[in-house]
């Protein structure tokens, strides 16, 4: 499996006041930080190396996971300066760590899919990136990707249309070329990234059919919690 870079680096103001002292990997969840749950649903996936892109009070997840040897995970860190470089220069910022090709996800995500059918998805496209989309149709966030045939017709954040019913699930593939031509001094967002590869036709799309949930809102962090409540996987706590 390819290594996986975590965006972790944000200052997680919609949990404030909780977040005022922690970073958001590391608020709790069911009695642990969440990024215990996270690496551990990555090792389930077979995933051995993991790099958190860090910048707000990043020292405590460094402090809290070390070199991730308890969760059977080589974990390194790459840590933004400041400013902030955004989720884009983050990356551009991590790949000597993270080499030619590598998985991405959010560091406020839990995807449980299949993430070695997701890599096998980005090598048969022999795309330099691939994106996966969930049909959403506006129920867990805001739909924000125009999926059709297979493929991704458009993507925005900022300007999303009636058409747009899928939603950009939170883990990606990238061939680190992509990000060669990303800023090493001002911000960058991945999803600016994202939205040049679809108008130059090199985003892969695949679709997945298992809702994603994330601790980036309360209401979020309250539903994920009673999830994992219910939630047995191989009868190892999630």
């Amino acid at each position: 499996m390819l290594p996986v870079a975590i965006l972790a680096g944000g200052l997680a103001t919609r949990l404030r006041p909780v977040t005022e002292e922690i970073p958001k990997a590391m608020v709790d969840v069911n009695g642990e930080p969440f990024a215990f749950h996270q690496l551990r649903l990555l090792r389930r996936n077979g995933i051995d190396h993991a790099v958190f892109c860090l910048g707000y009070r990043g020292e405590q997840v460094v402090e809290a996971i070390g070199d991730g040897s308890r969760f059977g995970i080589r974990v390194q860190y790459s840590f933004d300066g400041p400013p902030l470089l955004g989720t884009g220069g983050a990356l551009r910022n991590a790949l000597p760590l993270l080499g030619s090709d590598f998985l991405i996800l959010y560091g406020d995500s839990y995807l449980d899919c299949d993430y070695a059918a997701t890599e096998g998805a980005y090598r048969q496209a022999a795309k330099p990136a691939l994106m996966t989309v969930f049909p959403n149709q506006g129920r867990w966030d805001t739909s924000n990707v125009e999926y059709s045939r297979g493929r991704i017709v458009a993507y925005s954040k900022n300007n999303c249309t009636e058409r747009m019913r899928h939603i950009d699930y939170g883990l990606s593939v990238m061939s680190a070329a992509v990000l060669e031509s990303v800023a090493v001094d001002r911000p960058t967002d991945l999803s600016t990234v994202f939205e040049r590869l679809v108008a130059s036709g090199e985003l892969a799309a695949m679709e997945v059919s298992q809702r994603f949930y994330e601790v980036g809102s309360f209401a979020g962090l309250e539903e994920f919690r009673h999830y994992l409540r219910g939630a047995k996987v191989d009868g190892i706590r999630a």
